[in-house]
């Protein structure tokens, strides 16, 4: 899942702006010492939590992180279906 992000950061023919964001992407997972696999075991945790609440989209769910200034943000993106009836505890 988080292999479509790069997929599509790393696409060849890349422009100017697409290679600053990769080594934006790069100094910031060194910076913070997140590895791949990290990324990945982090998303299926996520996906983990709202799939008890919602029905989503996995295979368009997006893991990024990403750096403003003196701010790194983990950003979560999925398409909801639907909310899972839950019961309710009196």
């Amino acid at each position: 899942m988080p292999m479509k992000f790069f997929k599509r950061i790393f696409r060849k023919g890349a422009s100017k702006d697409t290679a600053k964001k990769r080594l934006q992407f790069t100094l910031v997972y060194d910076r913070l010492s997140v590895s791949n696999h990290s990324l990945r075991e982090m998303q299926n945790e996520i996906v983990a939590v709202i799939s008890r609440y919602f029905i989503i989209d996995e295979d368009k769910s997006e893991l990024d992180i990403r750096r403003n200034d003196d701010l790194t943000s983990l950003m979560f993106n999925t398409p909801i279906i639907s909310a899972r009836n839950r019961p309710r505890i009196v």
